[in-house]
């Protein structure tokens, strides 16, 4: 997004923040409504979703909810028209099943598929070409350390989150010289749930830094990427892995 874009238009810019009831997605839509942005909080959970409305808003932020099941295609397209026009697009949402291959079951692998690769498709679909009409936007595509390093129990995700990476750099040749500009985050481990700490710890053993990081860790990032500062940053993977994908 342009700084001109920003300082030429006074209304507050808009950020669509998919799965933003929990975890990094909710890190993410807190840290942008704290930059100023009024915040689409997106997600299947209305009752976190209320709650991810109500903290952004208490602590002096605009945030509104609105429900979608991504995995539906139809899902989409009502999200699409719900929310409108936007400046900041956040691709969170997604859906992780660590299996042996061949204990993969075809329904976890479209899953995957659909939620991870599919969504953000369509989601690009719906927003990029007014974004690009406008002249500035962009587009921050939630990752994985997994899709570049090739991990036990993870080849059908770590196949989604590299088509995601793939599709960034794709986007970016179709959209960036009309102001689009479109990033990937990759993060290593992070605590996003708490039951899962001990398996964390065990990933972040693997990183240089030797622990995982907090989702507000990686919400920086985003903000980062989402901001005017990030002006001449497109088509990038930014690894967030505490050094993992390094050694």
């Amino acid at each position: 997004m342009s700084a001109e874009r920003a300082n030429a238009d006074p209304r507050p810019l808009t950020a669509l923040v998919t799965g933003a009831t929990s975890g990094i997605g909710r890190a993410v839509a807190e840290r942008l409504a704290a930059d100023g942005m009024s915040v689409v909080v997106s997600g299947r959970d209305a009752r976190r979703g209320a709650e991810t409305v109500e903290e952004i808003t208490a602590a002096g932020g605009r945030a509104r909810f609105v429900a979608a099941d991504l995995a539906d295609p139809a899902g989409i397209d009502r999200l699409a028209a719900e929310v409108g026009e936007i400046d900041v697009l956040v691709n969170n949402a997604g859906h992780a099943v660590w299996a042996p291959t061949e204990e993969t079951e075809i329904s976890d692998y479209d899953a995957m598929f659909a939620g991870n690769v599919r969504a953000p498709f369509f989601l690009v679909a719906a927003f990029a070409p007014a974004m690009a009409a406008r002249g500035s936007g962009s587009v921050i595509n939630m990752g994985s350390m997994a899709g570049t390093l090739g991990l036990a129990d993870a080849a059908a995700y770590g196949a989604t989150k590299a088509a995601l990476a793939s599709l960034t750099r794709s986007w970016t040749a179709e959209y960036s010289g009309r102001g689009v500009r479109f990033n990937t985050v990759a993060p290593g481990p992070v605590y996003t749930r708490p039951e899962a700490r001990d398996l964390f710890d065990a990933i972040a053993e693997t990183t240089a830094m030797k622990r995982a990081a907090e989702p507000a860790e990686i919400a920086e990032v985003v903000a980062f990427l989402a901001s005017p500062k990030a002006g001449y940053i497109t088509g990038a993977t930014v690894a967030v892995d505490g050094g993992r994908t390094a050694i």
